[in-house]
């Protein structure tokens, strides 16, 4: 009882601040060799969310960018892409980033829910079935 208490209280609160709760459960997530990046796949409910990839980037989006106003968590350090459409940058108050997942190599690639990563040296490249996503790296990111 306590924990739906809880569940609600946090759900009532963001509802309240202008964020979106999504109801979608984690099903997988991986890092990359050196853990700077991490992501979690969901596969949504059924009928309701789509699938969608999130990616954290420990050491934050270079250059960063400026929170929304309607922003009052973290931003510059996470992007969404979900099965179709264009990825967007993230609002939010947790992480992707489990030093426990899977790490995907350099030269390797993760697909699941029409959207697909490939993990290089130079940084993580992610797109869904619309051609649309992003990249990530230390020095550099973008939104395509």
């Amino acid at each position: 009882m306590r924990l739906s208490v809880a569940v609600l209280t946090v759900a009532l609160a963001a509802l309240l601040v202008g964020v979106a709760v999504a109801p979608a459960s984690v099903v997988q997530l991986f890092r990359t060799p050196t853990g700077n990046i991490g992501c979690a796949f969901s596969a949504g409910l059924p009928g309701a969310e789509k699938p969608t990839l999130r990616c954290d980037i420990r050491s934050r989006l270079r250059p960063e960018p400026r929170p929304p106003k309607s922003c009052p968590l973290d931003y510059g350090d996470a992007i969404e892409v979900s099965q179709l459409g264009p990825a967007t940058l993230v609002c939010h108050g947790d992480t992707a980033i489990d030093p426990g997942a899977p790490v995907l190599a350099y030269g390797h690639s993760w697909r699941r829910g029409g959207i697909s990563c490939t993990s290089r040296p130079a940084g993580l490249t992610c797109s869904n079935r619309s051609r649309h996503g992003f990249f990530l790296s230390r020095q550099k990111w973008r939104v395509f």
